[in-house]
């Protein structure tokens, strides 16, 4: 037996043993994660953007890319949601860049039934994305580190990417032509420019399982243990406490206000948005270089 199978090996024995740990049918944990993301601002604006105008804009993002979360979880249920700070005035998660404004609420999900429900809030409407949970194709690949007391196991997957890409906000679109082109009665299908194909995202999990539920921050879940790190994109999500069996237990309940929809109408609304306000901070940062503030 190879190193990489022993310490697989090793895994499915610590899974087997702490299973029976919490088999408990009122078993109920809090894992707290620290989450950060980063921006690409190479190109935002267009590129005709300043350096300073660039770092305004960055500082004022940075709020809403590095958050705190709470993961309730149980053998079967989660809910993940923003944990609440004393100086934070909104709700839930915001995310403000010139006039675009979505808010994200608590997510739940479901392993036994396959479903995940999470709330958002765009421009002042409710929104209730109900959908099926993501499968991906974990890769266990042996290797292992501590992340505090509990030891992990590495595990890699490709997923598409969703959602919302600050990354995109303010940038110049290089294959729109100008409405008073002289071509303009030129067949529009002979101009349009297919969309490249978005590449998957890279997903690095570290899990341990010593805590046997598969559950995992934000829409991450499906290995044998409590995913602890995740790694995807530009996002890294760290888990910084872990609370088994607390006195006080929370009831996991899945979230039911809001206008019901799929992820990927959600995803379209947002894209539909974020081109109408793409086209607003065009207008005002072609004039002057920046807009105002």
């Amino acid at each position: 037996m190879n190193i990489k199978d022993l310490k697989i090996s090793v895994s499915f024995f610590l899974c087997i043993i702490s299973f029976s740990l919490f088999a408990q049918s009122d078993f109920q944990g809090k894992a707290y994660y620290q989450t950060k993301t980063t921006v690409d601002m190479s190109n935002f604006g267009g590129g005709q953007m300043s350096e300073e105008r660039k770092k305004q804009i960055a500082a004022r993002m940075k709020s809403a890319l590095e958050k705190n979360y709470i993961l309730t979880f149980n053998q079967s249920e989660s809910m993940y949601k923003e944990e609440e700070q004393l100086d934070t005035p909104r709700q839930g998660g915001g995310v403000r860049v010139g006039m675009m404004n979505t808010t994200g609420g608590d997510q739940y999900k479901n392993v036994k039934t396959q479903q995940v429900l999470q709330q958002q809030e765009l421009f002042g409407k409710q929104f209730l994305i109900k959908d099926s949970l993501q499968q991906l194709d974990w890769k266990l690949t042996g290797e292992t580190k501590n992340i505090g007391k509990y030891t992990c196991f590495k595990a890699v997957a490709l997923k598409k990417k969703t959602g919302f890409d600050f990354s995109s906000f303010g940038r110049r679109n290089n294959n729109q032509k100008p409405k008073d082109s002289a071509q303009t009665k030129v067949d529009e299908s002979s101009e349009k420019t297919p969309t490249p194909p978005v590449p998957d995202i890279i997903v690095t999990a570290w899990y341990t399982p010593q805590i046997p539920v598969n559950q995992g921050p934000d829409v991450y879940w499906g290995l044998p243990g409590l995913i602890l790190e995740i790694s995807a994109d530009r996002t890294t999500m760290l888990c910084s406490k872990i609370v088994l069996n607390p006195n006080d237990k929370d009831k996991i309940k899945a979230p039911s206000k809001g206008k019901e929809v799929t992820q990927k109408e959600y995803d379209d609304l947002v894209k539909v948005k974020m081109e109408e306000m793409r086209e607003m901070f065009r207008r005002r940062g072609g004039r002057g270089g920046g807009g105002r503030r």
